[in-house]
């Protein structure tokens, strides 16, 4: 091999990567370690590179995107990314449909897992790289989660989050109850709260 192959092996690389996304590309191995003793690859995790010419958003959210890729950034993680709480958390809530496996991660993320039915409910992208994103839940959707799963995150929290909502721009509560009649166990505290909120 030479520099001119390595250099096209890189081309074809992702922004972020595995090795074996790297080997499914047809990438060699030898090329693999050639460009990383360049320094045109960089290490970022167990088992995770990255191009050394990529601007990379959070290395957590990175690598449980390429891990599992359909993983959400849901809770309290997500109302923050929303405006709708102040916390910092210590932790990325990350969620997965119902049945799907955990990814081993050394990255500080709680996993849960929502049901398939309802998975995709209020669920986007959220760019991370170039050529990467991973999953996030809309503001309602949040909201919706917050109220449904009171019991885990305590009252307080989806009414913190409710309260800044209907302060911004654009909120429609009708939209929110919408949504709502598909987590019957959200339906009913989210209208008792807007009815008192609005």
């Amino acid at each position: 091999m030479t520099r001119e192959a390595d250099a096209c092996w890189l081309a074809a690389l992702p922004t972020a990567f595995t090795f074996s996304q790297a080997r499914e590309l047809g990438t060699p191995v030898r090329s693999l370690y050639a460009l990383r003793d360049a320094g045109l690859i960089e290490p970022v995790g167990r088992g995770l590179y990255s191009r050394a010419d990529a601007e990379l958003a959070d290395l957590s959210l990175l690598a449980a995107a390429i891990r599992a890729p359909r993983a959400t950034l849901c809770l309290r993680s997500a109302l923050v990314r929303h405006g709708l709480i102040d916390d910092i958390p210590l932790t990325y809530d990350l969620a997965l449909p119902g049945g799907s496996r955990l990814p081993t991660l050394q990255e500080p993320i709680s996993w849960h897992k929502f049901a398939p039915e309802t998975f995709d409910l209020g669920r986007q992208a959220l760019p991370l790289a170039k050529d990467i994103s991973i999953g996030i839940y809309t503001a309602e959707r949040c909201l919706v989660d917050a109220f449904r799963l009171r019991r885990l995150e305590g009252p307080e929290l989806g009414n913190e989050a409710l309260r800044r909502w209907l302060t911004q721009r654009g909120s429609q509560p009708v939209r929110l109850l919408e949504l709502a009649a598909h987590f019957p166990k959200a339906a009913t505290p989210l209208r008792h709260s807007l009815e008192v909120l609005l």
